[in-house]
């Protein structure tokens, strides 16, 4: 999957029209000023010289360097900006979970509001993402003022020290409480519209799931055994309805780090999902590439401890 993800974004980079060396010193450079920076970035040959050169640095982890920030390593700018992405990324699966998964379990054992928990599932997914994080800003941050509009940390912080990248996790490594707090404070929002967009698609699969687990006939034996009712919502329900929303979970993790890029852009979070769309823009090559490359690699891994997971969580599917 890595390998055809690398393939399809080697490949939409060079069908998009324009020229990226004309993008960043402008089409009235000299030719040999030009020259010089296609040689530089890998840019120079056809493009099958150009996708087997890509391939072998993919196969050496040489990700490239940028065009635009005068030969930054693309590894270096993945270090720098990935762990904002992470910490967006967590609190934003805490949100969906969280969510979701009581939305889920309430309205698959009241039968009352299935309707209401199919009109919100529904609803959430349809939202885009960009509209919800623009409609937090202005009644939250703007009508209300209770939020910041964007960024991690307010202006009059300067740099801190950094241990993780996750300003949340270094703060308490440091014993600092109150960065911890700004932290949560500038986190809110973003990760708010980000998690209540995926929430509804685990509503939806905890509902279906636990109302098929608590009408399977071991069920009805448990109870006709005088079973607490709680005892059997845990262990013969949750626990079988959990499996097909830990596998839609690894699934689902592709479209988080997607869904961070417009959420980024949205708030002004200094993520590599921002810094991607900053790449678009600008046409750089080896950024673009290399991040999806990353991106890729991340779901794929997502995609392996689930099935991790699923073992555990079910020994009958263990292999």
């Amino acid at each position: 999957m890595i390998l055809v993800v690398a393939t399809i974004v080697f490949g939409l980079m060079r069908l998009s029209p324009g020229d990226p060396i004309d993008a960043i010193v402008g089409t009235r450079a000299p030719a040999s000023v030009k020259a010089r920076l296609r040689q530089q970035s890998g840019l120079e040959g056809s493009i099958p010289q150009q996708y087997f050169r890509y391939m072998g640095g993919l196969f050496r982890f040489d990700l490239g360097k940028s065009l635009s920030t005068k030969g930054e390593p693309v590894t270096k700018i993945i270090k720098d900006f990935f762990p904002a992405t992470a910490e967006l990324a967590i609190y934003s699966t805490i949100v969906a979970l969280s969510i979701g998964l009581t939305t889920g379990v309430f309205t698959a054992v009241n039968p009352f509001w299935e309707l209401p928990g199919r009109l919100f599932s529904i609803i959430t997914y349809a939202l885009p993402l960009f509209w919800v994080g623009m409609i937090f800003q202005l009644f939250f941050a703007v009508k209300l003022g209770w939020f910041p509009l964007g960024g991690r940390l307010p202006a009059t912080i300067g740099g801190i020290k950094t241990i993780t990248g996750l300003y949340t996790i270094d703060s308490l490594l440091q014993s600092d409480l109150s960065l911890f707090f700004i932290s949560l404070y500038h986190l809110f929002l973003p990760s708010l519209s980000l998690g209540l967009g995926l929430s509804g698609i685990f509503e939806r699969m905890m509902r279906v799931n636990l109302k098929e687990a608590l009408q399977s006939d071991h069920v009805e034996a448990a109870r006709a055994r005088g079973i607490p009712e709680g005892r059997i919502l845990w262990s013969h329900g949750i626990r079988n309805a959990l499996i097909p929303v830990v596998t839609v979970f690894g699934l689902t993790f592709a479209a988080l780090l997607g869904g961070a890029v417009i959420t980024e852009v949205t708030f002004s979070w200094s993520g590599l999902a921002n810094r991607l769309f900053i790449a678009i823009s600008g046409r750089d090559y080896p950024v673009v590439q290399g991040i999806v490359v990353f991106f890729a690699v991340i779901a794929t891994i997502a995609s392996i401890l689930i099935d991790i997971v699923n073992g555990l969580i079910d020994p009958r599917i263990r292999y």
